[in-house]
């Protein structure tokens, strides 16, 4: 006799009974999807790292880490609170790179869609970082938890440790995540004022308004670029675009050929005499070029003794003590001046390649959000190369911009090698072209 089928009704399915028997069959089922979903994703994320962007990131880094070197060893050497090391700078450079290389393999073996849930979270503690570099305090920078250097007080410190992040760099990082995560979600809605345009415009001023009271205007600046670059290739308005171009075209009006932005800057108490210096940098009596000048000069010095070919690979002379912080925003002036405009080049047309590289992989990627994945990272790329080489040249107001690969900075280095393995993870997943 043949057992008795349990009929009694234990679940349902959108409002239909289902006997115990059904339930099982259909539980049964969603795992097999749940493991055939799981499988496509592991052999997706297999698929071949995009070798030309990967050399081009590891090449600027050995570039970077060999110029870092020949630029930091003075003022190392000179400081007694580094213990007059002259390998100070390049063996912490060193370390930080190991780390980020690693992760950056690791990062880029992950299916780039788990990220998606991780966009809100990165949002929120890039938020809540930068909240505490805010607050005030009683300490003598006026903040309660920020560290200070060189005058700014950006940094939190990690306990028990002489280590510090810069708040900043993550919430790059952060916004990036969240704005393709969320881009792609409301695809059809990007045109919608509320939805698409207020929605997103409000999170950026808040990430751009908390970094410039810091104050850090040139954090400020790129997180507003990769946020505004990030909207329009998700698909807002054509209006506000054109609203945005005339906003930037009145803010660079004002910038060069008015008084008002330096006054703005007077008004907050922030360093207005970087427009001065910008405007006119051997221009003012001998204090103001030995003080508010003398690192845009130095910097131009350093450009113009390196001619056509350099003075050679480490010969620097601005840099024994001519050159403030040469290891860091200026590093680019030890680079021409060493390695002349031919080699100056040379390293810009490395990035050029690497930014043309990745906005082709944003077109090819497999997704919406992947796409947006890479147009952040690279976006913030060629935004940080373009105005750090900018200042140096006295193209545009000093920033306090930091060089991709190139400046000393742990954080930053890292997180640059990370975004590179989001840029890979996404490389993964692009098909090759004869499946095209």
């Amino acid at each position: 006799m043949a057992p008795k089928k349990n009929t009694r009704p234990i679940r349902t399915r959108n409002g239909i009974p289902l006997t115990r028997d059904e339930y099982r069959q259909l539980k049964r089922q969603k795992e097999r999807e749940d493991r055939r979903k799981r499988q496509e994703a592991w052999e997706a994320a297999r698929g071949p790292l995009d070798m030309p962007f990967l050399l081009l990131a590891m090449m600027l880094l050995g570039i970077g880490l060999i110029m870092l070197l020949s630029a930091s060893f003075p003022n190392a050497q000179a400081s007694a609170n580094l213990g007059n090391d002259p390998l100070y700078f390049i063996k912490r450079q060193a370390v930080f790179a190991a780390l980020g290389v690693g992760l950056m393999l690791w990062v880029s073996k992950i299916n780039y869609e788990r990220f998606r849930g991780l966009a809100r979270l990165g949002l929120w503690m890039s938020l809540i970082l930068l909240f505490l570099v805010i607050i005030p305090g009683p300490k003598a920078n006026g903040r309660l938890l920020a560290i200070s250097a060189n005058g700014a007080a950006r940094w939190l410190g990690i306990p028990n440790t002489s280590l510090t992040i810069q708040p900043s760099d993550l919430a790059k990082l952060g916004l990036i995540v969240f704005f393709a995560e969320s881009i792609s979600k409301k695809r059809e809605k990007m045109k919608d004022l509320k939805e698409g345009f207020l929605y997103h415009i409000g999170i950026l001023l808040v990430m751009v308004v908390m970094t410039a009271v810091e104050p850090h205007f040139s954090g400020a600046i790129l997180i507003a670029g990769i946020g505004a670059a990030m909207l329009v290739v998700g698909g807002i308005h054509w209006g506000w675009i054109a609203a945005g171009v005339s906003a930037v075209g009145l803010g660079t009006y004002l910038l060069a050929f008015t008084d008002v932005i330096e006054n703005f800057f007077k008004a907050i108490n922030y360093n207005a005499s970087r427009i001065a210096v910008w405007k006119d940098p051997f221009g003012g009596d001998l204090e103001f070029r030995r003080d508010a000048a003398w690192q845009t000069i130095q910097g131009l010095y350093a450009i113009g003794s390196g001619g056509l070919l350099g003075v050679g690979l480490g010969k620097s002379r601005q840099k024994f003590g001519y050159l403030p912080e040469a290891q860091n925003d200026y590093i680019f002036a030890v680079v021409l001046e060493e390695l002349g405009l031919v080699g100056g080049t040379l390293i810009m047309v490395l990035f050029s390649l690497l930014i043309i590289r990745g906005f082709w992989l944003a077109i090819h990627a497999r997704d919406r959000f992947g796409s947006l994945l890479i147009v952040g990272v690279t976006t913030q790329i060629a935004l940080q190369t373009f105005l750090n080489i900018a200042v140096v040249t006295n193209l545009i107001p000093s920033t306090g911009i930091s060089l991709p690969f190139f400046s000393s900075g742990g954080t930053a280095l890292v997180i640059q090698l990370v975004e590179v393995g989001v840029v890979l993870s996404v490389s993964r997943q692009i098909p090759a072209p004869k499946a095209r």
